[in-house]
């Protein structure tokens, strides 16, 4: 992390915001998923909510998220919380996402959709963005979701289809496409957003092959990033690609047409999620 950055880390509001999740049961994906600009973002005194629980049903080799241990019982109260920390923080854009929950009969559809409505009432000018799991193409789960409103609907592919089955065994590349596309045709006044993971063992054609997919399907908004391995018993960095390398698939991006980009090291799906945003509004203006 720059030295610039650290220098705008405010210890006492990271301490302030953890205190007011732990009060709150609440869980986020940048501790879960030990997110490289935690610290930055909670010094900001903002975060993504992690709903349905922080225990996973899927084994991505990539994500540190726990997996294989007793899962939790949905939380109804866990909207009306999120709702209320929302409003305490005072956020403009909120971010939602949450585990796989392969267990539940909607994939946890109701839950995102609960959770929207609850911001909604309470923080009505917000911005909310879904970050959500695929929900094995349930049109059902996928309208439920949609049909709450979000602002942005994003759905991450992660990795080039080759990786797949290393990566991501239980996840299908084609699928992650298929619930894009039908969100943006659902309804199209909603942005639809992904991302890519950038140095599991890609090579430059197939991460253009993938860009040019998702706009295939009008993806609005691609964010890559560097993949870093979270702990030892994840899958090992292949390559870390230069600032240069992520410069030029941001150029390539752009000139495909996505409305907005961002390419870095350090981007993750949820970074900086308000900044794209304000982008995305300037280059439809």
């Amino acid at each position: 992390m720059h030295t610039s950055v650290k220098n705008k880390i405010d210890l006492t509001k990271i301490v302030e915001l953890n205190a007011l999740l732990n009060k709150n049961r609440l869980h986020t994906v940048c501790v879960s998923a030990r997110c490289p600009n935690k610290s930055e973002c909670f010094g900001k005194k903002t975060a993504a909510f992690l709903i349905l629980g922080d225990i996973c049903t899927r084994h991505c080799r990539f994500c540190s998220v726990r997996k294989n241990a007793e899962l939790p019982e949905l939380d109804i109260e866990e909207p009306a919380r999120i709702a209320s920390v929302v409003q305490e923080l005072g956020l403009e854009h909120v971010v939602i996402t949450s585990v796989t929950r392969d267990d539940l009969a909607d994939g946890g559809a109701s839950q995102f959709a609960g959770t929207i409505q609850a911001v909604r009432v309470i923080v009505p000018d917000a911005i909310i963005e879904v970050l959500t799991p695929d929900f094995q193409f349930d049109h059902q789960a996928l309208d439920t979701v949609l049909a709450a409103q979000p602002d942005i609907f994003n759905h991450n592919v992660e990795t080039m289809p080759r990786l797949y089955v290393t990566v991501r065994p239980e996840a299908d590349y084609r699928r992650s496409l298929n619930v894009l596309e039908y969100s943006k045709r659902k309804n199209n006044k909603i942005i639809t957003k992904s991302g890519l993971m950038l140095g599991l063992g890609e090579e430059e054609k197939e991460v253009v092959a993938v860009l040019q997919d998702l706009r295939q399907v009008n993806c609005d908004v691609v964010v890559l990033g560097q993949y870093f391995q979270p702990t030892k018993s994840n899958m090992p960095v292949a390559r870390y690609l230069s600032r240069e390398e992520f410069k030029n698939y941001e150029r390539l991006a752009r000139g495909m047409g996505f409305l907005s980009v961002a390419a870095s090291p350090n981007m993750r799906s949820s970074y900086l999620a308000q900044e794209l945003y304000q982008q995305l509004k300037i280059t439809k203006l």
